[in-house]
């Protein structure tokens, strides 16, 4: 890796005011101030949100006199920028994404996604079954583990590419965006990557809506074209970033316009948000991330078991309203030998009863300096087995992007060059 991509992860950039991450209404407020009219706000939203402009400069539906003086005035379009990128050879591709102050996150792009969505009741959970029916689950896991990785791009759809989208134009079918919510993690998941980070800042909503929309430029995706579903699973705990959270959501349904039930949530058990989510009109997919079958083990993993325990999580989840086909998942990361035997399975389902709930098995994925084990197919089969006998839906989530510490647990804002297996500064 040159010295020049290192420059770039660390180098700090003067921050200005983001324009990014303002609604329309605030737009009007900051027109105002400069002695302009409300139709311009609707200019710079057009602008900075569907055509996804980077610099004051495109954004030449407003006056040159107008955009000066937003600049001077320490205005930018403030959309966070990709300033490393790693592709797996499944496709996958991790970026380090650079904040305003010179901080930076790791977003996830997946082409034809994970898999997590399945058995959601959800339009993608529809798309991921008829793409790829259920069958196969565990044989993906095993051409994982046991070194056969493969790009799952198709052949191109046929010579005339103009009316389709750019994931069509590329083989995909799909594709979901893994996002973080926070500089680093306070939740210390003992087999996560990123609790070793620590804590330095929450994210904005402006900041946690552009990664999308930078993602979105990298691959020059079309909305209303291309099927693009977001996962909030990327560094950091959204629920502790609740309100900047749900500003983003409103900013990615209302501004750049993908709707929210392309959207999941995944948290690690913040009881007095989830409540509070529950209440919320414009709400992503929740996903709770389980992990045990019982708190002694849980705690274990997890500490954050001794503020808001097993019970008082299942409580507040089932004050969430679900649609007529929706299904709450529940996020289950197997440990080898930790919580990966059949009593688990049994204490699983227990806890889980009458739940309109679904399972999403996560195979753990290694990290250095965490002493865990990946568990054993046979019990991982065994797992799965157990559950759906006893009818609760069960899916082995796919890992992508292991080989460039992309996959679950793995984000830790890397800039070695391994074990990376291309880096490249974006354009």
């Amino acid at each position: 890796m040159s010295n020049k991509i290192n420059e770039l992860a660390h180098e700090p950039q003067a921050s200005s005011l983001a324009l990014f991450g303002m609604f329309p209404e605030e737009l009007k407020e900051l027109m105002a101030e400069h002695g302009q009219k409300g139709y311009r706000a609707m200019q710079i939203a057009e602008a900075i949100y569907r055509q996804r402009i980077t610099s004051l400069d495109e954004l030449t539906t407003l006056p040159t006199t107008l955009r000066d003086e937003l600049r001077a005035a320490g205005y930018g379009v403030g959309m966070p920028e990709i300033v490393q990128a790693a592709r797996s050879v499944d496709g996958t591709e991790r970026y380090l994404v650079r904040l305003g102050d010179g901080e930076t996150v790791e977003t996830v792009w997946m082409p034809d996604g994970d898999g997590g969505e399945r058995g959601d009741g959800s339009e993608a959970s529809a798309e991921e079954e008829e793409a790829e029916g259920l069958e196969g689950n565990l044989s993906e896991f095993s051409r994982e583990t046991s070194g056969h990785r493969h790009d799952r791009r198709g052949p191109m759809r046929g010579p005339d590419l103009r009316n389709v989208g750019a994931l069509e134009a590329n083989g995909y079918r799909r594709a979901t965006i893994c996002i973080s919510s926070q500089v680093g993690c306070a939740v210390n998941c003992q087999f996560c990557l990123t609790a070793k980070l620590g804590i330095k800042r929450n994210l904005t909503g402006g900041e946690i809506a552009g990664q999308v929309a930078a993602v979105l430029n990298r691959h020059g995706v079309k909305i209303g074209k291309d099927r693009i579903n977001l996962v909030f699973m990327g560094m950091g705990e959204p629920f502790l970033n609740y309100d900047q959270f749900i500003r983003s959501v409103q900013l990615l349904v209302k501004q750049i316009g993908i709707p929210e039930s392309r959207m999941t949530v995944s948290t690690s058990g913040i009881e007095p948000a989830i409540r509070k989510y529950a209440q919320e009109p414009l709400r992503p997919k929740l996903a709770l991330s389980l992990n045990a079958s019982n708190d002694v083990v849980r705690e274990q993993v997890m500490p954050i078991t001794r503020k808001w325990n097993i019970a008082q999580l299942l409580d507040a989840v089932k004050t969430v309203p679900l649609g007529k086909r929706e299904w709450v998942t529940f996020e289950y990361v197997l440990l080898g030998e930790v919580n990966d035997q059949p009593e688990h399975a049994r204490e699983v389902l227990e806890l889980l009863a009458g739940m309109r709930a679904k399972i999403n098995l996560i195979v753990w994925n290694p990290g250095p300096g965490i002493a865990y084990t990946q568990p054993k197919p046979e019990d991982v089969a065994v797992f799965q087995k157990m559950l759906i006998e006893a009818g609760m839906p069960a899916y082995i989530r796919r890992p992508r992007g292991r080989d460039i510490y992309a996959a679950c647990g793995q984000l830790k804002r890397t800039v070695e060059e391994k074990p990376l297996v291309e880096i490249q500064a974006a354009s």
